[in-house]
């Protein structure tokens, strides 16, 4: 149980061996009288300063009698030196003899103003400790001893909070928390009179009530309160009355929160009050407090997320694109922290923007959202987000957010921000982009789009008008063969806009350098068909960025939800990793490269195969003469698997769907992609796993 506390005193323990406060060591001095809890923000030390390293407590009674005593808090600050001298160059170069204005410091004392707060409903503290120590006998780093504050005096039952930190402040402050215990929980409750005839409080919840019973001898007088006890800052009341009991008060569901608290004492003078906070793990509590929550845009460029109570939540900003799709996060400039709630904070933003949004979000995926077009800069633009990346020796590179990631310029992606990635690096160099962020790491441009999408609707609207023309003379000219002609004309549009809207994600084992030139040039001339090729030889910043694991599952999901297909290239190395996989799948396959998406993806490819959802997604192929038919694994022929190049035309006919075009216009691709294919092959062929490269058309997509 507690010891027992004299009255407020400071106790010096220091750690210099054979030293005291007395004979040169660690000393202390206790300012009379309390002084204003105000921390400041962090300065940088000039040299070896003393700072608090330790929060330590112990529970102690302060005794009048034998039995009239109350609850202390003792409390043990540990200190250590922090800094160090600043050695002058010249010295250490040359050998010139040390200044006797810089020993003199070093000969005296290191000083340090050491503030002790203490906070417990309804009382707060903050005293004043002066503590120094000889700086010659410590060094940076070392710890000097504790000094032992006697005590705070704190309420039965009550949550206290203590704080530590120097004035000025050089390191952020020590913080500690500890709820006391309630009569019911002391042994030595004998010792305090207020034990004795202490109300008894007990909580119970009854369908969508709380119940709060007061337990006291009719007619006896008792206070109660209730109030958020809210971090950082003092409680905050909210529900107060004197009562007669016994009692039972009813509280809503609804108006539970996991920092509602409840003080209940005796209305007498200098009587203990008891306090409890009973729904700290109460499920409804935190989801109401979540409802309560409130984040609030401040001008000019502020944020605030009010609520009752400390949130468990991350804060971050995020660009909001008009079409409705989802906020999508900036990691610059605005790292993802905790958020302080009921406290303004500033947006690291050089200007506003509509389309920048905050976004507060906790680990079970509740968001609060906020965007600034909601006060003075209108409605959402369709303006492109551009976000500049700067490296070692100021190496810079641009891609443009979209909702499939961010695209690099001048990249040969069919994406809008890829077809206009000229003009809008352009933009860029020229200042009408808005410049939102500048840090050492990057920066973000707003590109204005409306030029872009006048000029595209007017060469639409051209084009449109040209081809009326054209068929209005055709119509004229021969009725009866026009009509044949524009049949087979309007099924190869829609064969060619099923095309280019189909996708299809390449994987496959890189075996050696030939075999990645080989599926370089398969992947070229899919491009061409056209196709919208994934492949992770065009990918490499990502791979390296992402991981294979990530960039696979990105991939896949987005190939999948638009309807595309996933290729597998079985090649022996494909085999043995799968055969490798299939023997023990609890087990990965042995260290492969840090770009190698096949050994990655497979944990994910076999479940599809072996629950039957493989056929319509996947299809598989391999090269004629790398490869036998029964050399493929037996799972995977739950799809079609092709031969290339003599299956050409069924394989292509297969990746462009239902809509392909007619035979004889697959069989002239099929001999496109066959003559694209042939150089690689026999390049493979002739020196095998000696390749030099991908070809100058993967080389422009990495």
């Amino acid at each position: 149980g507690p010891s027992l506390a004299p009255a407020a005193a400071i106790t010096v323990r220091t750690a210099l061996a054979g030293l005291s406060g007395a004979d040169g060591g660690l000393s202390c001095h206790l300012w009379d009288g309390d002084v204003l809890c105000l921390p400041g923000s962090l300065v940088s030390a000039p040299g070896p300063v003393l700072v608090p390293t330790g929060l330590q407590t112990e529970l102690v009674l302060r005794c009048y009698k034998d039995t009239n005593c109350d609850l202390c808090v003792r409390v043990d600050i540990h200190l250590a030196v922090h800094g160090y001298w600043e050695e002058p160059e010249d010295e250490e170069e040359f050998g010139i003899a040390e200044d006797p204005a810089i020993e003199e410091p070093r000969n005296a004392s290191l000083q340090a103003h050491v503030v002790l707060s203490f906070q417990a409903y309804p009382t707060a503290r903050c005293v004043l400790l002066e503590v120094q120590v000889p700086a010659a006998l410590v060094q940076p780093g070392q710890s000097v001893g504790s000094v032992v504050f006697e005590c705070f005096e704190a309420a039965l039952g009550a949550e206290v909070r203590i704080w530590s930190y120097t004035q000025p402040r050089y390191q952020k402050e020590l913080n500690l928390t500890q709820q006391l215990p309630d009569c019911r929980g002391l042994e030595v409750r004998d010792s305090i009179q207020s034990c004795w005839a202490l109300p008894v409080l007990n909580v119970s919840a009854h369908g969508n009530d709380v119940h709060l019973v007061v337990d006291i001898p009719e007619d006896q007088r008792f206070g109660l309160s209730l109030y958020w006890n809210q971090v950082p800052g003092p409680a905050k009341p909210w529900w107060h009355r004197n009562l007669t009991g016994p009692q039972t008060i009813t509280l809503n569901h609804t108006d539970l929160v996991p920092c509602l608290c409840i003080q209940v004492w005796r209305l007498e003078p200098d009587s203990v009050r008891t306090s409890i906070c009973p729904f700290r793990e109460d499920p409804r509590a935190h989801r109401n407090l979540w409802r309560a929550a409130q984040l609030q845009l401040l001008p000019p460029r502020a944020w605030r997320l009010d609520a009752p109570c400390s949130l468990p939540a991350e804060a971050t900003l995020c660009w909001q694109a008009p079409d409705g799709g989802p906020c999508q996060p900036l990691v610059p400039p605005l790292p993802r922290e905790n958020v302080t709630v009921n406290k303004a904070l500033e947006f690291p933003l050089l200007k506003g923007h509509p389309n920048i949004c905050v976004q507060v979000s906790t680990w079970e995926k509740q968001e609060l959202q906020e965007c600034l077009w909601a006060d003075s800069l209108g409605p959402l633009k369709d303006d492109m987000l551009l976000v500049e990346t700067r490296g070692p020796q100021d190496n810079r590179s641009l891609c443009a957010l979209e909702p499939s990631g961010c695209t690099p310029l001048l990249s040969r992606a069919s994406t809008r921000a890829a077809r206009l990635g000229g003009p809008l690096l352009q933009d860029v160099q020229s200042g009408q982009c808005l410049q939102l962020w500048d840090g050492d790491l990057g920066a973000l441009w707003a590109c204005p789009m409306e030029k872009y999408i006048h000029r595209r609707w007017a060469l639409v609207w051209m084009a449109c008008l040209l081809l009326a023309a054209v068929l209005f003379l055709l119509l004229l000219l021969k009725k009866n063969h026009v009509k044949g002609w524009l049949r087979l004309l309007k099924e190869d549009v829609r064969a060619g806009a099923a095309a280019r809207s189909r996708a299809a994600l390449l994987l496959y084992s890189a075996d050696d350098a030939g075999f990645e030139r080989l599926v370089g040039a398969l992947a070229s001339a899919l491009f061409q068909l056209p196709l919208r090729v994934a492949v992770d030889l065009w990918s490499r910043r990502e791979l390296s960025a992402q991981g294979p694991l990530a960039w696979f599952h990105a991939q896949r999901r987005q190939t999948l939800q638009e309807g595309g297909v996933v290729v597998l290239l079985f090649s022996p190395g494909a085999v043995a990793l799968c055969r490798e996989w299939l023997q023990d799948a609890t087990s990965a396959p042995g260290a492969h490269g840090p770009h190698d998406a096949f050994a990655a993806s497979l944990s994910c490819l076999l479940p599809d195969f072996l629950q039957g959802r493989a056929p319509g997604r996947y299809v598989g192929a391999y090269f004629d003469r790398l490869l036998s038919p029964d050399a493929v694994p037996a799972l995977f022929r739950s799809v079609p698997v092709f031969s290339l190049p003599s299956q050409l035309p069924e394989f292509l006919g297969t990746l462009q769907g239902p809509a392909a075009p007619h035979p004889w216009r697959l069989a002239e691709r099929a001999e496109q992609v066959s003559r694209a294919l042939q150089p690689a092959l026999d390049s493979c062929f002739r020196a095998p796993g000696t390749g030099r490269g991908m070809g100058p058309e993967a080389e422009d997509r990495t």
